[in-house]
């Protein structure tokens, strides 16, 4: 085989991992985040925060078995997009764009980390976290950095790589318009309600499925020119 043919495959199977993966993340990223928006209440003092502490801590640490899933998986989809845009990539929104995305994911790791500690810290000493005070910080504590700045880093991702593609004509023009709008919608209305952070892995889902789609729609057509190559004298 020699490295045109390697080329060739490698441009072919890397759109599809990137799919994939962008498929399992958003997958992964909305079944943690439900999990954990359903059972971890907007209000926890006193004796709420000992009942539901008691109720749903399995809850909260199913959930949390998904989130280093989620952060492998958006890595896979990072690097398999940036490798997939080659030569064409921009260096300075590039660079936007595998910062936000790093950021954004550190900062969900954190949240979690905050989450897993308050589990963490029942089991050991039940009597002091009852009181809530602990509780009630770190919950502030997770949900300022999910929604103030994790989300928007999100939003920051989608604008740098909705600029990439209308620079280089990856994607389609509605596509590209509408990661525009869910961007500043990310950007300016994450306070509007916590359910918005879902705009982020539905979207990801969206490019991934397209990605998919159009990989395997173009791939019995590379390969009838590659058999009309090789039979030509």
């Amino acid at each position: 085989m020699n490295e045109e043919q390697v080329s060739r495959g490698s441009r072919l199977t890397t759109p599809r991992a990137a799919a994939i993966a962008g498929i399992l993340f958003g997958v992964l990223f909305i079944i943690s985040m439900s999990l954990m928006r359903l059972t971890i209440p907007e209000d926890i003092a006193g004796a709420s925060a000992n009942a539901w502490l008691q109720t749903s801590a399995r809850t909260v640490r199913l959930a949390l078995t998904f989130v280093p899933f989620v952060g492998i998986f958006f890595l896979w989809f990072m690097g398999a997009v940036r490798s997939h845009l080659g030569e064409s990539e921009d260096q300075f929104f590039a660079t936007v764009f595998y910062g936000s995305g790093l950021l954004f994911l550190a900062m969900i790791f954190i949240s979690a980390a905050l989450a897993g500690g308050m589990i963490s810290a029942y089991l050991v000493s039940p009597t002091e976290m009852a009181k809530g005070e602990v509780i009630t910080f770190s919950r502030s504590v997770m949900y300022t950095i999910m929604n103030v700045y994790a989300i928007r880093m999100a939003g920051v991702f989608m604008m740098s790589l909705g600029t990439i593609w209308m620079r280089t004509r990856l994607m389609p023009r509605l596509l590209i318009w509408l990661t525009y709008a869910l961007a500043i919608v990310l950007l300016l209305a994450i306070n509007l309600s916590l359910w918005v952070i879902m705009v982020f892995p539905v979207w990801v889902i969206a490019v991934s499925v397209y990605i998919l789609t159009v990989s395997y729609r173009d791939a019995p057509a590379k390969s009838g020119d590659e058999i009309t190559a090789t039979e030509r004298p």
